[in-house]
């Protein structure tokens, strides 16, 4: 689904990756390992589209098509989406407003209610999705209550929920 030939990339003429091959088939998982400054997060950035086509060297396919991405928006309208680390969820929100941040349901009507978020109907899609990835999560629970390995579920529940992801057993949110 996913293959890296010959990506080389250089900041001021230094190499941060040179001539990588990776393949992603369905199913697996991979982990980047490697001592800092080995081009971890560097891959992940090309493979993401912070650094955008044309910015590196070398062939990169998505489902054997050429992945030429300007920006982080054309790799998620392709399907790929990164956790990082450190998590950009809004620990005073709730559970369901982090999943739906930047692309809240807003009410039918005319201005201004269109202009109203539907809370409801977040709260409603967000119970589904976390029921459909199997996460044990409350939709109104506050972010700030959460441990780490809940609130990177609610990432991943994030990029997932345009997407039609089916797991083979439940995640356990400890």
């Amino acid at each position: 689904v996913l293959t890296l030939r010959g990506v080389t990339k250089r900041f001021s003429g230094i190499f941060a990756l040179r001539k990588v091959e990776f393949a992603l088939q369905p199913g697996e998982i991979h982990a980047l390992c490697g001592e800092n400054g080995a081009g971890k997060s560097t891959l992940i950035k090309i493979l993401s589209g912070v650094h955008p086509h044309g910015s590196f060297s070398g062939e990169y396919l998505l489902d054997a098509q050429p992945a030429e991405f300007a920006s982080v928006r054309d790799s998620q309208a392709r399907g790929l989406a990164v956790i990082y680390q450190e998590l950009p969820l809004v620990e005073e929100m709730s559970v369901a407003a982090n999943i739906f941040l930047g692309a809240e349901p807003r009410r039918q009507g005319p201005w201004p209610l269109s202009l109203l978020i539907d809370e409801n109907r977040m709260r409603r899609e967000s119970c589904s999705l976390l029921s459909r990835f199997g996460i044990a999560l409350e939709p109104d629970r506050l972010v700030s209550s959460l441990g780490a390995g809940q609130k990177q579920l609610i990432e991943i529940a994030r990029a997932l929920r345009n997407r039609s992801v089916s797991f083979a057993r439940p995640i356990d949110p400890r």
